[in-house]
């Protein structure tokens, strides 16, 4: 089940994701954290007798109450796809407001601690699962006014595979991907809502295939690492990203 906060909208990261676990024939749930449910996240959830859930991640208890909910009406949640992030203006290190750093730390690895603490005992119960992080390609090469974003991100690769490493034993998998630049709405308004301006600047310039990612080729890397065929994978950075960091 998706736990979708990442603020992409044009497409949904999480709708397309959803769209490939009703292939796959999942119940699944949506968290949406902090904003309003996507109507489309939604209608996919029910269709599927799923439920959609709005909570802020960076609420221990709020993310405990969600998944005791969850639990309650769809029985012990046995795949996270946590998706949380928060991106911030670029500014350089010295002008990097004290509470843009610490908004960015607990959106974006303590909205992912918080999900995979509370859904752990509940896979433990089920006998197994599986977390999917969505990190970024910035957890491994920096990227200019990011430092922020880039540490919160690099950070989410430590905490997958300490999780992977405590409960391997228990059939537990955690893994995180870590996407290049995005096709969204949300990559589009850096260049003011210009998709092909930001196709031209930051996809081919940035990604040796020369275009951005696909929220689909996103969706279909989580579904493979949440699935039974990754059953032996575990505690790895799958990098999709056009090629991003070979330049």
């Amino acid at each position: 089940m998706p736990i979708r906060a990442k603020r992409v909208r044009s497409p949904r990261l999480d709708a397309v994701t959803q769209k490939q676990r009703e292939k796959s024939g999942w119940t699944q749930s949506s968290w949406t954290a902090g904003w309003p449910s996507s109507p489309e996240a939604a209608a996919v959830a029910a269709k599927v007798g799923g439920i959609a859930v709005t909570l802020d991640v960076i609420d221990p208890a709020a993310c405990a109450a969600a998944v005791a909910q969850v639990a309650d009406r769809l029985g012990p949640p046995c795949i996270l796809v946590c998706s949380a992030a928060y991106f911030a203006a670029r500014v350089p290190v010295a002008e990097l407001a004290d509470e843009v750093w610490e908004r960015t730390m607990r959106v974006n690895i303590g909205g992912h601690f918080n999900m995979a603490k509370h859904c752990i005992p509940q896979m433990i119960a089920a006998g197994g699962g599986s977390i999917v992080h969505i990190s970024s390609i910035m957890a491994r090469v920096a990227n200019h006014g990011q430092t922020a974003y880039c540490a919160s991100k690099g950070a989410i690769t430590m905490l997958s595979k300490g999780i992977a490493l405590d409960y391997a034993e228990l059939g537990i998998r955690s893994n995180t991907i870590q996407p290049g630049g995005i096709a969204t709405q949300g990559m589009a308004d850096l260049y003011g809502g210009d998709m092909e301006e930001a196709e031209r600047v930051w996809g081919r310039v940035m990604h040796p295939v020369g275009r951005l990612g696909r929220v689909e080729e996103i969706a279909d890397a989580a579904v493979f690492l949440a699935s039974d065929r990754a059953s032996f994978v575990t505690g790895i950075d799958l990098p999709v990203e056009g090629g991003y960091s070979i330049r």
